[in-house]
């Protein structure tokens, strides 16, 4: 992947982090997928105050990648506060398992004021269970 590409989805991710909706917790999540159809999705986390009703940044720039047609992961890049990698959550490793092309998708997570962390999902999620295990 480029340098460039990164670039891109890095400025998608802050693009959007900035529109984030987190009252509660204050810690604004941003993501950007680079999808099989070439273009790139993002979302941020959207917090209520029922928490569990909430939605991930992860989440958020699926269901974008959905939405406009996509219908898989090829890149992944995470951005949040702070100096530590701001990496998926469970629940997210596990969405994106559900879309990601590959098991080796490079998942990018950055915390802004950090060194950014590139790993595959295959290390995130380990010994993980996917849609063809369902027979799909």
């Amino acid at each position: 992947m480029t340098e460039s590409r990164d670039a891109e989805l890095f400025a998608a991710a802050e693009a959007i982090r900035a529109k984030a909706y987190a009252p509660y917790s204050k810690f604004h999540v941003g993501a950007a997928i680079l999808a099989d159809d070439g273009k790139v999705y993002s979302g941020c986390n959207i917090e209520n105050a029922a928490y569990p009703q909430g939605n991930c940044a992860e989440a958020s720039a699926i269901a974008a990648m959905i939405a406009g047609g996509a219908k898989k992961i090829r890149r992944i890049y995470v951005t949040g506060p702070g100096v530590a990698p701001v990496t998926p959550c469970g629940g997210c490793r596990q969405r994106i398992r559900e879309f990601a092309e590959t098991l080796d998708i490079t998942v990018i997570s950055h915390g802004v004021d950090g060194a950014p962390l590139e790993t595959t999902l295959a290390a995130l999620l380990p010994h993980s269970f996917g849609p063809e295990y369902l027979g799909k």
